[in-house]
């Protein structure tokens, strides 16, 4: 659905120009008009096939079960929190044996689901794992277009998202040429209010209230370079040391990637690396947006073999930390 006509949904002409304050100029919406309606739980099944499909690992090899899903939409519309996400997908899948389980982290879940599974395989929980998210959330978007009137209005934001799904299969290092060196996340629960996800005020429908102000003033945005700077700062590291190729900022919007990682060099005192996106074509996808910007980089071979990709992410709550990883034979 392109931009224009996700506006044409409002009742009146918007007095803003969405494509110039996002750079978002289309996003994808699930399909619920089929016999068989695409949801949350459809798409990361889909996710959860191809990646398999892709790997040398069948589904009873995979250890660990684990989605990460914001809206859990299944069988068309019905919000599901138990049985949790995994168990179902890991029982289609064929994965009987897998400890399954789902984690919510608003749209750092993919992030905490690696970082989860990291932790359980370098301690020797489990051999690999799967990590999964499915996102059906462009009903908060139409919710927002039908019922927003401008800019200030704190739906605004819920213009931005897209439908999407991923899946990743991490498992032991075997090499420096694919490992994951870093993955570190902080939560500052004080802003937890600026982002809330619930039933219309008005009708009731599925929305999405967000202080944008608040959420993007510099010193949230400092979070981030201010905490990846003083870990590494623990173990003796500088951010300029690290030999970053490309930076994948959490895809809220252009003119937000821009400032991240102009708040980056600030704190950091160095360039940032190469900024990868996908908010033209995608928009904000949540969960998955880090890994969609990874998948759709190494499908246009943006990414040569040995790369160092550094994901930042920036959820509601506030979450924020960072992964570092090089990547040579990751497979799309």
């Amino acid at each position: 659905m392109s931009t224009p006509e996700l506006l044409a949904r409002m009742e009146k002409a918007p007095e803003f120009d969405l494509l110039r304050i996002t750079g978002m100029a289309e996003r994808r919406v699930a399909d619920d008009t089929a016999g068989t309606p695409e949801d949350c739980r459809t798409m990361a099944l889909s996710a959860a096939r191809a990646c398999l499909g892709r790997s040398r690992y069948a589904a009873e090899q995979i250890d660990v079960v684990i989605s990460c899903s914001i809206s859990r939409t299944t069988d068309g519309r019905r919000h599901q929190f138990e049985p949790s996400f995994a168990r179902r997908i890991a029982g289609e899948l064929g994965a009987h044996s897998a400890i399954h389980f789902d984690v919510s982290n608003a749209c750092a879940g993919m992030m905490t689901g690696v970082h989860l599974l990291d932790r359980m395989i370098r301690t020797g929980e489990v051999r690999n794992g799967l990590v999964l998210s499915g996102e059906h959330i462009t009903p908060i978007a139409f919710t927002a277009a039908r019922e927003m009137a401008d800019s200030r209005d704190p739906q605004f934001a819920s213009l931005s998202v897209g439908d999407s799904a991923v899946a990743v299969i991490v498992d032991r290092a075997a090499d420096d040429a694919d490992v994951i060196h870093d993955i570190e996340l902080m939560t500052c629960s004080e802003y937890s209010h600026l982002c809330l996800g619930m039933p219309s005020d008005d009708t009731g429908d599925l929305a999405m209230y967000t202080d944008n102000k608040e959420m993007h003033a510099e010193d949230r945005l400092s979070l981030w370079p201010a905490f990846h700077r003083d870990r590494l700062a623990d173990d003796g590291r500088r951010f300029a040391d690290e030999g970053y190729d490309f930076v994948i900022q959490h895809q809220v919007g252009s003119r937000f990637i821009d400032f991240m990682n102009r708040v980056g060099e600030n704190i950091f005192g160095t360039p940032m690396p190469e900024s990868l996106s996908v908010v033209e074509k995608f928009a904000n996808t949540a969960t998955t947006s880090h890994y969609l910007v990874l998948h759709q980089a190494l499908v246009e071979r943006r990414i040569p073999r040995g790369s160092k990709i550094l994901m930042v992410p920036a959820a509601s709550g506030v979450v924020t930390g960072f992964l570092s990883a090089t990547v040579s034979s990751l497979e799309v």
